[in-house]
C-alpha cells in the first residue's frame, strides 16, 4: 500500500467517524427536543377542555412524535454484533490488533460508511416524522383554541 492510498484511507476513515460523531449529536439533541415537545405537549394538553377532533388530531400528533423516537432510538442503538471496531478489537489479543487494524482498514471504512448512511436515514425521517406531528399538534392547538366541534 502506497503512503497516499494509506493517508487516503486514513483520512476516509476518520471522515466516516466524524460523520457518525456528528450524526448521533444532532439525534441527541433532536431526542431531547422531542422529549421537551412531548412533555410540554402533556402539561399543556391535561389542563385544557379538549374537543373531540383536536383529541383526534392531537393524538395523531403524539404518535408521530414517537414513532420519531422510536427511529432515533433505533439509529443511536449500539451495533455489539459489528464486525468492525471496537467489537472486533475487543476479541483480538493486543499483537493482533495492530495487523488487523492495517489490513482491514479499507473493509473498516466501508462497514462504517453503511453505519453512517443507516444512522444519517434514520435521522432524517425523525426529522420528518417530527416536522409533520409538530405540524399536526398545532393544528390541534388550533382546534382547541377555536373550539371546533
Amino acid at each position: 500500500m502506497s503512503v497516499t492510498v494509506g493517508r487516503d484511507l486514513l483520512a476516509a476513515h476518520a471522515e466516516v467517524k466524524a460523520e457518525i460523531a456528528r450524526t448521533d449529536t444532532k439525534t441527541g439533541l433532536l431526542l431531547a427536543f422531542v422529549g421537551a415537545v412531548l412533555a410540554g405537549t402533556w402539561s399543556f394538553a391535561r389542563d385544557l377542555p379538549l374537543n373531540a377532533p383536536a383529541i383526534i388530531v392531537g393524538a395523531a400528533g403524539l404518535g408521530q412524535m414517537l414513532s420519531a423516537v422510536a427511529l432515533l432510538l433505533r439509529s443511536v442503538r449500539p451495533n455489539l454484533g459489528g464486525r468492525h471496531g471496537f467489537p472486533l478489537w475487543a476479541t483480538l489479543d493486543p499483537d493482533e490488533i495492530g495487523p488487523a487494524v492495517a489490513r482491514d482498514l479499507a473493509a473498516d471504512v466501508a462497514g462504517l460508511s453503511r453505519v453512517a448512511v443507516t444512522k444519517f436515514t434514520a435521522l432524517r425521517r425523525a426529522v420528518d416524522l417530527t416536522m409533520a406531528g409538530g405540524a399536526v399538534l398545532i393544528i390541534a392547538a388550533l382546534l382547541t383554541a377555536g373550539g371546533a366541534a
